[in-house]
């Protein structure tokens, strides 16, 4: 029997990015330290763990401006509806998603991720996998199916308030195997603490 593929870290990582020297100094006047090696292609999906706070918000903005890092990310489409505050999170990058009947929105963005390769587009997908604050039983599944089924890498964002560190810790190239994915992606999150530790989700999928 063929073992699973297992995951493979991407250490060439020669996409940099010109940031706000403004935000960073706000980070470090917060004494937050940002973590940023670049990347190693132009798309790929950008997982954020964990996600226990309202504070999480602003932290992850100040980290994107700071790098320079334009990203699509998804959000209910409740948060759109406000005419203002919907077009100031369109103009961030988000997407609404309706979470009762969200169909589709996989698959649109494996097809995107493809068009965005062959263009040479960056492309980059930021999302919390617990999908919640509130504590859940583990990760939704959206944000590996499009790193696997598009062959982009998955990109570790660390949001670690114990030590107030915040960017890019690793990136991986998936082997497709969920079981061993998710145990790789888990020891690389170890020891990361959010705001409200107890409301984080286990690492594996829900």
């Amino acid at each position: 029997m063929t073992p699973p593929a297992a995951p493979v870290e991407l250490t060439e990582r020669p996409v940099q990015l010109r940031g706000s020297r403004l935000a960073r100094m706000v980070l470090r006047l917060l004494g937050w330290q940002l973590l940023w090696d670049g990347l190693p292609t132009r798309q790929g999906v950008l997982a954020v763990y964990p996600h226990t706070s309202n504070w999480d918000f602003p932290v992850g903005l100040l980290a994107k401006w700071a790098l320079g890092l334009h990203v699509t990310f998804w959000g209910k489409d409740t948060l759109f509806r406000p005419p203002l505050f919907g077009r100031w999170m369109r103009w961030l990058g988000g997407v609404p998603v309706d979470r009762a009947n969200p169909k589709g929105i996989v698959p649109d963005m494996v097809a995107r991720m493809r068009g965005a390769r062959e263009r040479g587009d960056f492309l980059w997908l930021a999302l919390a996998p617990e999908g919640t604050r509130s504590a859940g039983t583990g990760w939704r599944s959206g944000f590996y199916r499009v790193a696997v089924e598009a062959g982009v890498p998955l990109a570790l964002v660390h949001l670690d308030f114990g030590r107030k560190r915040v960017g890019v810790h690793s990136v991986l190239q998936l082997g497709g195997n969920a079981e061993t994915d998710m145990a790789e992606i888990a020891r690389r999150f170890d020891g990361v603490r959010g705001r409200r530790p107890e409301l984080a989700a286990p690492i594996k999928l829900a």
